[in-house]
């Protein structure tokens, strides 16, 4: 399989007429338990002309030992970042999209307390849908870009420090619910997963509406 580099392309034209520009990539998207995350990573000119940081990539395409190494070079190479957060109560009570958008909003709100964002700003998100600008994304122009993490570089970036991030917190879990293995699948419905719920039922951890609508095959 080719693997596709991340390049600078879409970023250096935006910052022709932008000051920077903000990317975001959401990770936990798919799990049955624990949050979701959104990675927004910032982008001004000098940070433009900088070498890409070695093996940065779509975190999907990162081996995970490699992940944590790859995702502080990032963080270094970036001139801000932030991740955003919805747990899984908040997307239980209004849906994985509004979920996803009230996470990015927080992400950026943390940039913006910090000085590092103006009022206004320019944001390429990761897909073929804006989540964001629903969720009250007040002087945010978003623009979806299908398979940002995988071509551009500020994006790959969002994605792999929301990924750490994320897994961290999963792991971090793991002690207080040690039947459901998220130390391994992060909250993801590998086999062992959906077998420790049927064993054990949804800890307060669960999206108990994703479980309940994958019954089926859980049960």
């Amino acid at each position: 399989m080719t693997v596709v580099e991340p390049r600078l392309t879409l970023e250096r034209r935006l910052l022709k007429e932008h000051a920077l520009i903000i990317a975001c990539d959401e990770v936990g998207r798919g799990a049955l338990a624990g949050p979701v995350a959104v990675g927004a990573a910032v982008i001004d000119p000098e940070r433009s002309r900088k070498r890409i940081p070695a093996g940065l990539r779509d975190s999907k395409l990162v081996p995970e030992p490699k992940r944590a190494e790859v995702a502080a070079r990032a963080s270094s190479w970036v001139a801000a970042s932030a991740v955003g957060w919805a747990s899984s109560a908040e997307i239980d009570q209004v849906g994985i999209m509004r979920a996803l958008g009230l996470a990015a909003i927080r992400a950026i709100a943390d940039l913006r307390s910090h000085g590092v964002v103006p009022e206004h700003a320019i944001v390429i998100l990761d897909g073929n849908y804006d989540y964001i600008t629903p969720a009250g994304a007040a002087g945010l122009h978003v623009t979806p870009v299908i398979k940002a993490d995988r071509d551009c570089a500020s994006a790959a970036a969002a994605s792999v420090i929301a990924k750490v991030a994320r897994d961290a917190v999963m792991t971090g879990l793991h002690d207080e619910t040690p039947a459901y293995q998220w130390v391994r699948n992060k909250g993801y419905a590998s086999p062992e997963h959906r077998d420790a719920i049927r064993a054990h039922g949804m800890s307060p951890h669960h999206r108990q509406s994703w479980a309940i609508a994958d019954a089926p095959t859980l049960f």
